[in-house]
């Protein structure tokens, strides 16, 4: 991978040329017990690594005047080391790179995340403020509880978890998804036994005006092996800490106890794993053609941007296929 990566940016020797291009919209795969702020000094500095392997900025001439022995003077240019790379450093640095994340995946989260570079920060934002539902696959292991509800952290307690089938945990997922479907409705101020609120239902699930509240659209049991079962959760305005809680209280619920063991983003909005890069493919090669990709995927659904209906009609055109 590194001699195609050498090999392919020899093609476009200058600098200059690729930073234009590196402005938009791209999508990772985030490893877990790698924070964002860690992914990203990651991410711009392999950009700065590569973009310095090519040709580079030349210094600046300085112009220097000399007399001579005919009383004239001699006006001649030559380099300025002052703004040698000896000098002053790399042309690309850390500093120079603008790069926010449209959402903040926990630490032990792994999973897609969109990233703006450059002038795509703003896009970012804005994919941020729209509030993009996400799919998670969360595994929960029976049998005990932590301290922070993750593997992590000490156990606090122990249960046993033999009288837990797959049945009674369907059970209260339906009855759990049921109740977040009843707060949707909710926080619209609409009756649940009025004509406005089956009017909404028919069109599909909602997406909430404010983010400091968390909804699930659905939650099901995609695997049950005892004491581990994964979920797969359609969310919004959820955290890592929340979907940690969760799997507690549904452990609770379960008359016994529960941590989660592992949580993985395999979706955010319209970009999925088959668009994510990996950390190997962390590089500007393999950005510019992410770049593009992202870029093709927010034309083809401009709601990703800009929201102008409050039903979620794309998601559930998805779920139905």
């Amino acid at each position: 991978m590194i001699s195609a990566r050498k090999s392919s940016l020899r093609a476009v020797s200058d600098a200059q040329k690729l930073w234009p291009h590196l402005n938009g919209v791209f999508c990772v795969y985030k490893p877990s017990n790698l924070t964002i702020n860690q992914t990203r000094f990651t991410i711009i500095s392999n950009i700065c690594r590569d973009l310095n392997e090519l040709s580079v900025r030349p210094p600046r001439k300085r112009v220097l005047i000399e007399p001579s022995t005919d009383c004239k003077y001699l006006v001649k240019t030559q380099n300025d080391l002052s703004d040698h790379v000896l000098v002053v450093g790399d042309r690309y640095q850390n500093c120079d790179i603008v790069m926010s994340g449209s959402h903040n995946l926990g630490k032990l989260t792994s999973g897609v995340m969109t990233f703006g570079l450059n002038r795509g920060a703003k896009m970012a934002s804005r994919i941020r403020d729209n509030r993009p539902i996400r799919v998670y696959h969360v595994t929960g292991k029976l049998g005990k509880s932590t301290e922070s509800h993750f593997y992590d952290s000490p156990t606090t307690a122990k249960a046993t978890f033999d009288h837990v089938h797959l049945g009674k945990l369907n059970s209260l997922l339906t009855s759990l998804q049921a109740s977040h479907q009843r707060k949707m409705y909710e926080m619209c101020g609409v009756d649940m036994q009025s004509q406005s609120a089956y009017e909404l239902a028919i069109k599909g699930p909602i997406r909430p005006a404010i983010s400091n509240i968390p909804l699930l659209y659905s939650i099901r049991c995609i695997e049950y092996k005892r004491p581990y079962f994964t979920l797969e959760i359609h969310a919004c305005n959820e955290s890592e800490n929340y979907l940690g809680i969760l799997i507690n209280e549904i452990g609770i619920e379960l008359k016994s106890l529960a941590y989660c063991s592992q949580i993985r983003c395999i979706r955010e909005s319209h970009f999925t794993l088959e668009d994510a890069l990996v950390k190997r493919h962390w590089n500007v090669e393999a950005l510019l053609g992410n770049l593009k990709r992202c870029r093709d995927i927010l034309l083809k659904h401009p709601e990703i941007i800009a929201q102008t209906n409050p039903i979620l009609e794309n998601m559930n055109k998805e779920q139905s296929q």
